[in-house]
């Protein structure tokens, strides 16, 4: 199966992203269980966290060339959110 790539992302909190995919579907994720991961514990600074960007193509979001996490991941264990669950969140800007 092809899995959507990312279209845009944001930072919601200090350990939440909303990712809207290339087919409009928009999911949240969770980083918490990645804090676990060594290589992800930079990730606990909140600054760090929302210095994200998309990777082009839309593969993945990564914030240095060690930490990054794949469109994949992001897709398969995100949460689909319907539009009524955006409504307290703020809107993805582009």
């Amino acid at each position: 199966m092809k899995y959507p790539r990312i279209h845009q992302a944001q930072a919601i909190d200090d350990t939440t992203l909303i990712i809207e995919f290339t087919n409009r579907e928009i999911r949240k994720y969770d980083i918490r269980p990645l804090l676990q991961i060594p290589m992800f514990a930079p990730l606990r600074q909140p600054a760090f966290f929302r210095s994200f960007k998309v990777e082009p193509g839309g593969y993945a979001i990564a914030w240095n060339e060690d930490i990054d996490i794949s469109e994949y991941e992001l897709w398969k264990n995100g949460v689909i959110l319907e539009s009524e669950d955006l409504a307290g969140d703020r809107p993805l800007s582009s």
